[in-house]
């Protein structure tokens, strides 16, 4: 396959048609349309259907546009990194990261990267929706607790225990003695996850039941953690997220889970080469917990 061809087809699907293609790279049109035709000749396809005023891509178009476009970014973007020196972190940087993270840490994450990279341009999309790295055009993913995906890897850059928290104004509930059964605790809890029936703790001292009784539900940690600052419930929180809040007596510890940790991960997709900005990002974020662990 002539990548020459391909590149040309690749600029023209983008910019959805010959001329637009022309215009913005002033590649003149006619040059456009034979490379493209050469370049079905060479396959056997038909790759865009003309006559029609705007730009249709065949199935066949289609398939080799979305499965080629990210492999020739990737190759120019080597070219880059290769004229600018081996090692040397730049160009822009886009990270998807979810919306408590991004809100509690990404900002000072962010300023610290940029001072020590100036070269890279940073762009951090916080959202909890689940984005394909590929497709929706992300060089790094932050997720909690991911699943195992053979398309990304990376490494786990926090480990935080769970804590059952409330607000000190909330009573805090007897435990099961004798012929006495426990009481419940109104509780605030993540929508869309199984609804637990006791939560298990250790104060350092003892161990602790809890059994939960959800009275109002939150897509978002950070909706939860406020509701318990308000003092409507108890929640089970990273301790990571609740340092504030701990360290000010806003809210108190009632023990840390017996069961379980959350896990936040930096990955990128495998099967890429790895760039100096997305090497340079994630050393920076693996260690800057790590010095803040300490």
């Amino acid at each position: 396959m002539d990548l020459s061809a391909l590149s040309l087809f690749n600029l023209v699907a983008t910019h959805g048609g010959f001329g637009r293609a022309s215009r913005a790279t002033g590649q003149p049109k006619a040059t456009l349309s034979r490379r493209v035709r050469e370049l079905e000749e060479s396959l056997g396809v038909r790759l865009i259907e003309r006559g029609s005023h705007s730009l249709r891509l065949t199935d066949e178009g289609a398939l080799l546009h979305a499965r080629t476009e990210s492999l020739l970014g990737e190759i120019a973007e080597v070219g880059q990194d290769v004229s600018a020196g081996p090692g040397r972190a730049r160009g822009r940087l886009r990270v998807s990261a979810p919306v408590f993270f991004a809100h509690s840490a990404m900002g000072r994450v962010a300023a610290g990267f940029a001072a020590a990279y100036p070269e890279v341009q940073l762009e951090v999309i916080a959202e909890d929706r689940f984005t394909d790295l590929v497709e929706d055009g992300y060089d790094i993913v932050i997720r909690v607790n991911p699943r195992r995906d053979e398309n990304l890897v990376g490494r786990c850059f926090l480990k935080a225990p769970l804590v059952v928290v409330a607000s000190a104004s909330l009573h805090k509930p007897r435990q099961a003695t004798g012929k006495r059964a426990a009481e419940t605790v109104p509780a605030i809890l993540r929508a869309g996850m199984p609804e637990p029936t006791v939560w298990n703790v250790s104060d350092g001292r003892r161990d602790l039941s809890f059994h939960p009784r959800g009275i109002m539900w939150f897509s978002t940690p950070l909706l939860i953690r406020d509701a318990v600052r308000a003092g409507a419930g108890a929640a089970l929180l990273p301790r990571s997220v609740l340092i504030d809040e701990l360290a000010s007596g806003e809210l108190v510890s009632w023990g840390t889970a017996k069961e379980g940790h959350v896990e936040a991960w930096v990955l990128h997709a495998s099967r890429r080469l790895v760039s100096p900005k997305v090497n340079a990002f994630v050393s920076y974020l693996c260690d800057f917990y790590s010095e803040s662990s300490h």
